[in-house]
């Protein structure tokens, strides 16, 4: 036990003599969540993800729409059907199905990957806004409260406003 504290008391104390060497360290926070909602690059992603999904949504529709009339088909004549063309429609129901799965899963990929090329080079700007910033006015942490993984912190700075001003927005 004895060792652990020796160890943290060493750290503790190489920590204030960096803090001492360096000067003060300077803390600041920020609500990137908040930050993100009032980029209006954030709304143009928002509207094109949204149309983007519309589409996809659109054509799941379609290939449901078939699946149904298939099997609504299939029902009304399946008393009357020799068995080849029962197992014929089977199969075709079958694949359908399964063609369906397999749209429902790429689209999902597919949302995932155009969100990601929609927001990235928006999360990228904020970043530089917020780095620039740390460098500007010698922040050492700037801590994101939006994660609110913080449950104790000292006093920082929020510097929202100076991120929203260096990004031109009100």
């Amino acid at each position: 036990m004895t060792k652990y504290i020796a160890i943290i008391c060493g750290i503790l104390l190489g920590f204030n003599s960096i803090t001492n060497a360096q000067g003060t360290l300077k803390f600041g926070h920020i609500n990137s969540t908040q930050l993100l909602g009032a980029m209006p690059e954030t709304k143009n992603a928002d509207s094109t993800l949204q149309k983007f999904g519309s589409s996809l949504e659109s054509q799941l529709k379609t290939m449901s729409a078939e699946y149904q009339g298939k099997i609504q088909d299939f029902k009304a004549k399946e008393s009357s059907m020799a068995e080849p063309i029962h197992d014929a429609k089977m199969k075709e129901i079958s694949d359908l199905e399964q063609r369906i799965q397999d749209f429902q899963e790429s689209a999902q990929t597919s949302m995932q990957k155009k969100k990601e090329e929609l927001y990235a080079p928006i999360i990228k700007k904020a970043e530089d806004a917020i780095s620039a910033i740390a460098k500007e006015k010698s922040y050492s942490y700037i801590f994101d409260t939006s994660v609110g993984a913080f449950l104790y912190t000292q006093e920082s700075d929020n510097v929202m406003s100076i991120v929203k001003s260096k990004l031109g927005l009100k």
